[in-house]
């Protein structure tokens, strides 16, 4: 009897154990079953009966047709059939809501969207679902229209206009009217809103917004980039009024509430092109003290004192929240007036400034700190190669940064004068710095040190040429006194009442922000370990998180002297997390810090001004701010720096097509760079400029994409085209208006 149910247990087919699930759950909607529950109900009592119900349960969940909570405790998903959300737009016509209760998107077919734009607030109506196919759900109510504009080029016929852009959250093109095309013509770049869509029209119509210029020019297209991404390039009016009514003298009576620190020696480091200056590093030895200490000052402009909560120039700088730094130009977060003359920390000008003041040994040992409403004077700008020069002069800079690419100082060289005069703090720094590096990475922090293409340009923006960017020793003696700071005043509020045994993630009750970086993905660092095997490098992805951060740094500095280097740091970072700002504190994994902030760059960055304001609050007594809002605010300036990365790669690209047009037929080596269903990526080795090899090229076999492996493969060949993988390439063709290099392979 027994023998008999187990073998007819076995024969259920997958779509009749579909049946019963459902049958189980929408005959009880408000009941919820354990796992062992469901299985005695259904009467299974073998294992692949047990194992096929689970998979269907787990497949279920990702559909979110049944929710689980607690684990192995599911129910049928009881959920409204009229919801609002967000709607947003694909131009394969898959597109989705998300409802505002949260769950997964929904899909809402092109045919049931009644024309919702991208971002657009709706209301939706659940349709019936059927069987074995994903929910939908159609489109009732436009609630609120995106504020989005669309970039393209005009097109002009004889009484309309039609713009080509490349969104492609559009399938179709947008028509505008003669009379709303604000005077612009054939092949201008434009902004365009869409005014209506009629429920019987294909096309949306539209109206021009602004017009960008004759599309192919330097300005133009550089302009069109921001306004793609929804990015300023211009103040108001009224807001560099305001700017422009701020003093930059001093009062004596805010001088006598600081800390008077102009008698110390103290200087910048920055790069070659740089206007804005906020921050400065000032050292002095203390005399008479049993061991050599000294005295770190770590400098910071006062952004706040000049920009009030709450003011026109505040609300700006919080709607920007960041800098915005494409390859030819700065869109700076405050008014020009501000970020390079009042707040900038420029040579031989008093500066108010919030300092962290550090007393520290030889070996960058803390023993002693504190932070302080001061006055600063700089005594000297240096750039980056300035500093390098002096430390390779007197031997003490790192052996690598003399492999590095770039002019570099002979020691034996008599001729070479370095600033002596700043030349002893200057090493002593260094030293210190490289003694706050060797313990940071010993203690988890990861060791990503990679490489940034640049361009020179002539003055109409054209590329002349491609250079790389690299981390020298000066860079990094900046960089750790800079970290140091910003974890030091992230300690003070985060571990501030702490009692023993309490985790990294309390605050002490008081809401600050931090700048926070989850713990990779376990399934992309079991992946990342499983890919670099091929280059004969080893990854531990399992342990602790020193273990594992650890692990990662010796195989990227294993990979440092092999080919595959550049490749392996990119696929490493595509399994990092992305860092952001919340009042809720995790950590930082990347560094390996249980705190830490932003406080260094308030000209440049919203949240180092927030924290600026925060800290002299709570240095006063002041009550804890309220969480939601600060937190809102995190999320926008976290959404900012997101979007301005996304501008600075767009303007890269850019010049890299604009660059390689010229070199159209020639031919490169160089390695593959991504894989997908759509072709290859190739990285030229020579200057890093990336280009795609279509899958439609690839046209001497039929080929697959392996997700998992990171290669297309031939059925009939088995020919490989695998990520890492070295070819030779011809540029085929170079789109400016799509930002697109092809190539084609001449060999492997």
């Amino acid at each position: 009897m027994s023998k008999g149910k187990n073998k007819g247990a076995k024969r259920i087919t997958k779509k009749q154990m579909v049946e019963k699930v459902m049958g189980l759950f929408e005959g009880h909607p408000t009941q919820r079953y354990e796992l062992k529950e469901v299985f005695r109900l259904l009467g299974l009592d073998t294992h692949p009966a047990k194992m096929l119900c689970y998979d269907i349960l787990e497949t279920m969940l990702a559909d979110d047709y049944i929710t689980e909570k607690p684990k192995y405790c599911y129910g049928l998903k009881q959920q409204s059939q009229v919801m609002e959300g967000v709607f947003t737009r694909k131009a394969n016509g898959k597109n989705t809501f998300l409802p505002d209760e949260g769950g997964q998107p929904i899909l809402v077919a092109e045919r049931n969207a009644m024309h919702a734009m991208d971002g657009d607030r709706v209301r939706v109506t659940m349709m019936a679902r059927r069987r074995n196919h994903v929910r939908e759900g159609q489109v009732t109510q436009i609630l609120k229209r995106a504020d989005k504009t669309f970039v393209g080029r005009l097109d002009v016929h004889r009484d309309l206009a039609y713009l080509i852009t490349e969104d492609r959250t559009l399938a179709n093109d947008i028509l505008i009217p003669r009379r709303n095309m604000k005077g612009a013509k054939q092949g201008d770049k434009v902004t365009v809103k869409i005014q209506e869509w009629p429920a019987d029209a294909k096309n949306p119509i539209g109206k021009v917004v602004e017009v960008l210029g004759q599309a192919g020019e330097n300005e133009t297209e550089m302009h069109a980039i921001l306004a793609e991404f929804g990015l300023p390039y211009s103040y108001p009016q009224q807001v560099e009024d305001a700017a422009n009514r701020i003093s930059d003298q001093i009062p004596e009576e805010e001088i006598r509430r600081r800390e008077d620190m102009r008698d110390v020696m103290t200087f910048t480091i920055d790069p070659r092109d740089a206007k804005d200056f906020d921050d400065a590093i000032s050292i002095r030895e203390i005399q008479n003290s049993k061991f050599k200490m000294y005295e770190v000052g770590v400098h910071i402009a006062d952004v706040s004192h000049y920009v009030t909560e709450g003011s026109i120039i505040d609300r700006e700088a919080q709607k920007r929240g960041t800098s915005v730094y494409l390859v030819d130009r700065t869109i700076p977060m405050l008014p020009e007036r501000l970020c390079n003359n009042v707040c900038s920390l420029r040579p031989d000008e008093d500066k108010l400034t919030y300092s962290v003041i550090f007393l520290m040994d030889e070996e960058a040992h803390v023993k002693d700190w504190h932070l302080a409403k001061t006055v600063t004077r700089s005594n000297r700008r240096f750039i980056y190669e300035e500093v390098q020069q002096v430390l390779e002069a007197h031997g003490e800079a790192s052996p690598e940064d003399y492999q590095n690419p770039g002019d570099h100082v002979d020691p034996e060289r008599p001729e070479y004068e370095p600033a002596e005069h700043f030349s002893a703090e200057l090493i002593t720094l260094n030293r210190m710095a490289k003694a706050l590096r060797k313990r940071r990475f010993q203690e988890g922090s990861v060791d990503f040190d990679r490489c940034e293409t640049r361009f020179d340009i002539d003055e109409k923006g054209k590329p002349l040429g491609v250079y790389f960017k690299v981390a020298k020793d000066a860079n990094k003696l900046v960089e750790e006194f800079m970290l140091l700071a910003n974890r030091t005043v992230a300690e003070s509020i985060g571990k501030r009442g702490k009692g023993k045994g309490q985790k990294a993630k309390d605050n002490g009750g008081k809401v600050f922000v931090y700048r926070i970086h989850e713990q990779p993905d376990q399934n992309k660092l079991m992946n990342l370990s499983e890919f670099v095997v091929k280059f004969g490098l080893k990854l531990k992805p399992t342990g602790t998180n020193t273990m594992v951060s650890q692990s990662i740094n010796k195989m990227l500095h294993d990979a440092k002297n092999t080919k595959a280097r550049n490749l392996v740091e990119m696929v490493t970072l595509r399994a990092m997390m992305k860092a952001k700002y919340s009042t809720e504190n995790i950590g930082h994994y990347g560094l390996g810090f249980d705190y830490y902030t932003h406080f260094t760059s308030p000209i440049r960055r919203y949240p180092d001004l927030m924290v600026h304001r925060l800290l002299a609050r709570y240095a006063e007594g002041g009550r804890s701010v309220m969480k939601r809002t600060y937190e809102e605010l995190c999320e926008h300036a976290s959404s900012m720096e997101q979007t301005a990365a996304l501008a600075e790669r767009a303007s890269i690209k850019y010049k890299e097509v604009e660059f390689m047009q010229d070199h159209i037929g020639q031919e490169y080596d160089g390695t593959i760079s991504g894989v997908t269903e759509y072709g290859l990526y190739v990285e030229i080795n020579e200057n890093k400029c990336e280009g795609m090899v279509p899958l439609r090229d690839l046209d001497d076999d039929y080929y697959e994409f392996d997700e998992k492996q990171y290669c297309l493969w031939g059925r009939r060949s088995h020919r490989r085209y695998s990520l890492g993988d070295e070819v030779r390439i011809k540029i085929a063709s170079a789109n400016l208006e799509r930002k697109q290099l092809n190539f084609t392979i001449v060999r492997e």
